[in-house]
């Protein structure tokens, strides 16, 4: 009998690689994500190995809700509910039902793939969802498009975000500029990282709306009161020691970016990319309502943002 080589299966799954003229990104079957974004060999977001799992959830998009939510507990229209604790140490449920699900390809060309999902209705959250998202490359860089859409019976809380981290090209963020769109910090309690109420950055630690050096700054913070440009997008830039510019645009259906500077991960990734967070709604927002959108049946939200390299 003939024998065939085992076919490799990466823990990420199967690659969806795109590319326009020197740009090149890879979008992943498990969790739907990014694992790189690049411009002519430079990385624009961090990447991590094809043969490793995602660590820090990198890439990935959160869905139906972003950041943490407090003992995995919320109320809506007037019933409780009970998630699993995906953060046990800390009694959090963090990012989601997305990050370890099995994405399908939607449709796919030279320079985009539309990748989707199905929430179904679950443990504490009995509503469905339809998630496309779609991955583009183009003249100014890439653009990343998200619909998700109740196709249930009944009206949905939903949240949404996702989870680049910006590359500073090669070694840690320390050396780099950072400038930061974030006129307000919300403020996060040291053991739960849950909100803990809000301050204005201007003149602080935390004030990076003009830009100057990372250094050893520890950052995990959600920011809000966005400055815009004209189009409506706020920027995150990150300058690397070789003189580029890592940049990441949200467009206004997201009022909230976290900024986080990666000290948590493990050491030999830790501080090698800076995450740059667009969220749809604040911290904790099942609980508290902060940016909370309510989906009504066959009602629909669309997304966007992007990265590009100058």
């Amino acid at each position: 009998m003939l024998k065939t080589e085992p076919r490799t299966i990466l823990p990420s799954g199967e690659q969806f690689a795109i590319r326009h003229g020197d740009q090149r990104a890879t979008i992943v079957e498990v969790g739907g994500g990014l694992r790189e974004y690049e411009v002519d060999g430079r990385a624009v977001l961090d990447p991590y190995p094809a043969d490793q799992v995602c660590d820090g959830a990198h890439g990935a998009p959160l869905i139906p809700w972003p950041n943490r939510l407090a003992d995995g507990r919320y109320t809506f229209d007037g019933e409780d509910y009970q998630v699993a604790l995906t953060e046990p140490e800390k009694g959090n449920a963090i990012h989601g039902f997305l990050l370890w699900r099995t994405w399908q390809l939607i449709e796919r060309a030279s320079d985009r793939v539309m990748v989707g999902t199905r929430v179904y209705p679950l443990a504490g959250y009995p509503f469905t969802l339809d998630v496309r998202v779609n991955y583009v490359l183009g003249p100014t860089g890439l653009t990343v498009t998200t619909t998700a859409r109740n196709v249930g019976a009944r009206a949905c809380p939903y949240g949404h975000g996702q989870h680049p981290y910006l590359s500073p090209g090669c070694g840690a963020i320390d050396e780099c500029e950072l400038q930061l769109p974030g006129r307000t910090r919300i403020c996060s309690d040291a053991v739960r990282q849950l909100p803990a109420g809000r301050e204005a950055v201007e003149g602080g630690a935390y004030d990076f709306l003009e830009p100057r050096r990372l250094g050893a700054a520890r950052i995990d913070s959600a920011f809000t009161d966005l400055r815009r440009d004209l189009t409506g997008r706020a920027w995150s830039r990150l300058w690397g020691s070789d003189g580029l510019c890592a940049a990441l645009w949200i467009d206004e259906t997201f009022p909230f970016l976290e900024t986080f500077t990666g000290d948590t991960l493990d050491p030999s990734r830790a501080r090698r990319g800076l995450g740059t967070e667009p969220m749809t709604c604040a911290p904790n927002a099942f609980a508290s309502g902060d940016g909370l959108v309510r989906l009504e049946p066959g009602q629909q939200l669309t997304t966007r943002w992007g990265a590009c390299l100058t």
